[in-house]
């Protein structure tokens, strides 16, 4: 019996994905075209609007928002391959005022797009943190490097929330530098504070030490993005699920088994041994760990800031949003601690 032909569309990760992507690890009962997508706001918006691809990489809050909506086109695996801190990615105009997260409070404060994950979980430690509820900032959207703006989900916003698209002809980044909105939330810096601009600072400067005791008080390393199945291709061939899990796993076992391999570095940093040893040490082994146990709470953390923020209009149950073939998968032994050990 031949193999099932599906794409897959999502980032070129260097590490975690790139067994995956050129082909050293295969799902079983699969041929997986891996299709690059450099923009994954682009794939988002695809898949939310079009559900284009059988296989997809996917933003966690644009599929909670469908799934609220009642709209079941894609069905989740907990594959994570996007996790990041974003207390670093809020930049602040240096004549803005804006000295503590409290001060944010009343000022014109720009992002890409308000349902993305960074903004949602930008908006929960604000909020959570510091008392600064998305009610208490005036929020402006648009194209945060081109003018270009396609929102790819519509979504009601709660009452009191000020959501407004800037003019047509300006960008985010630019209305920063210009001093026209007091600060940005975004996952990706800015240009002019990249090219060292004197007008644009971090809000956390020393986010590493915030990023970690957000971590050590919390437990979370937040979710970005899932994979995701369109549902015709779940439903003809469930058995796909775990084979994508086990294959989307040996492929993290891989780059985690290179990454520990000091003979010759993976990457381009002298002290990566000591690196890794406080990554084990803080997050008792893998950060990128796969699967719906492992990562129960802090989905049911996110499901409860979608419904906060207004953004899912009821309470998710955390099964709502994945395959039931996926729930009770669990994954390996983990290569860094015990390469590390």
């Amino acid at each position: 019996m031949s193999n099932l032909r599906v794409v897959y569309a999502g980032a070129p990760y260097l590490d975690r994905m790139a067994a995956l992507q050129h082909g050293e690890v295969t799902p079983t009962g699969v041929d997986l075209d891996y299709l690059v997508i450099p923009h994954v706001g682009e794939l988002f918006r695809r898949m939310a609007q079009h559900a284009e691809f059988e296989v997809s990489e996917m933003s966690m809050s644009t599929l909670m928002l469908m799934t609220s909506q009642g709209d079941d086109r894609l069905v989740g695996i907990p594959v994570f391959p996007s996790r990041a801190f974003r207390h670093s990615q809020i930049y602040v105009h240096v004549d803005s005022g804006i000295n503590r997260p409290e001060d944010l409070v009343g000022k014109n404060v720009g992002i890409p797009e308000y349902q993305m994950t960074a903004a949602l979980w930008i908006r929960a430690f604000l909020s959570h943190d510091y008392s600064v509820t998305p009610d208490a900032v005036k929020w402006w959207t648009g194209g945060l490097k081109t003018p270009a703006y396609s929102e790819r989900r519509h979504h009601d916003l709660p009452d009191g929330v000020s959501l407004q698209r800037i003019p047509e002809d300006k960008t985010l980044e630019q209305m920063l530098e210009n001093g026209e909105i007091a600060a940005l939330a975004t996952a990706h810096a800015p240009d002019p504070f990249r090219a060292g601009s004197p007008n644009i600072r971090r809000l956390f400067e020393d986010y590493r030490s915030v990023e970690e005791d957000y971590f050590d008080r919390t437990g979370f390393f937040p979710i970005m993005h899932t994979v995701v199945l369109r549902r015709d291709v779940y439903e003809s061939n469930p058995w796909m699920v775990v084979s994508l899990l086990d294959a989307f796993e040996e492929s993290k076992r891989q780059s985690n088994a290179r990454l520990t391999d000091l003979d010759t570095l993976a990457v381009n940093h002298p002290w990566i041994a000591a690196e890794l040893d406080g990554v084990v040490q803080r997050f008792g082994g893998d950060p990128f760990t796969y699967g719906f146990e492992a990562n129960h709470a802090i989905v049911e953390a996110m499901t409860q800031y979608s419904y906060e923020q207004g953004l899912s209009t009821t309470k998710l149950d955390p099964q709502q949003l994945f395959a039931p073939e996926a729930l009770s998968w669990h994954p390996g032994p983990d290569v860094l601690t015990a390469q590390r050990s």
